[in-house]
């Protein structure tokens, strides 16, 4: 359902107010996952001593993160189509992306055009983050200094650049650029939500590091509800 929300302005003394829509509809759903999940392979950490004694009891790869309810985790969900030509503002708040535990955190994240990426280095040893981007300029950043921080922004949408660190060859993450907001990405329970949709007709992509792209299309009415659309990867 359009809503209109009021916002109030001074101006010469008086409280003008004036009203813009804001949209009540959504899509949700989840990721399952039928068949045998590839078996996950322990990471080795021995070339920096530094990585290694954060895990004493190790670390395993997580390419493919089956959660207990048969969903995946790490799957990035996001409008693909259906928008047309509406221009939709970056967030002032910033992502962050950390690089922890010798891991980079988040692993799958989505960020506007134009939103500030801070890159976080919360390890005591070298980390370096470089972009794979292909729409986007590249960038590869020296980080050895703990606390240490960076910011970069994407100008062009690209779905999706994979990050890498040359120092750590099993630390890979993705980003998600879009030119707007509705996108997501699941978590510990395989579900998704996208908010505050106008209606329309839309296709809706999910897309996971090993199994590739899942599409399908969506049909968002004006009244305020929630649409439903799951998908389902097989191994």
């Amino acid at each position: 359902m359009k809503k209109q929300v009021l916002r109030g302005v001074a101006a010469f003394g008086f409280a003008l107010f004036f009203s813009y829509p804001v949209y009540a509809a959504s899509i949700s759903g989840k990721i399952l996952f039928q068949g045998e999940p590839p078996a996950a392979e322990p990471i080795k950490m021995e070339a920096d001593p530094n990585c290694q004694m954060l895990h004493p009891e190790g670390v395993m790869s997580n390419e493919v993160v089956v959660n207990s309810n048969g969903t995946l985790k790490n799957v990035f969900v996001y409008v693909k189509d259906g928008l047309g030509d509406q221009k939709f503002d970056a967030p002032k708040e910033a992502v962050v992306f950390d690089q922890h535990g010798c891991q980079y955190t988040p692993k799958v994240f989505g960020i506007q055009v134009g939103q500030a990426l801070e890159i976080l280095n919360s390890d005591d040893t070298l980390h370096n983050v470089h972009a794979l981007a292909e729409k986007n300029p590249q960038f590869n950043l020296g980080m050895p200094i703990k606390g240490m921080k960076i910011k970069k922004t994407f100008q062009n949408p690209e779905v999706m650049v994979k990050i890498k660190c040359e120092v750590h060859p099993w630390m890979s993450a993705y980003a998600g650029v879009l030119s707007h907001p509705f996108f997501a990405v699941t978590g510990e329970d395989g579900s998704f939500e996208i908010k505050n949709l106008p209606p329309g007709q839309y296709v809706l992509e999910a897309w996971q590091e090993k199994y590739g792209a899942l599409s399908q299309n969506v049909t968002v009415g004006s009244a305020e509800e929630t649409q439903s659309a799951s998908f389902e990867y097989k191994g």
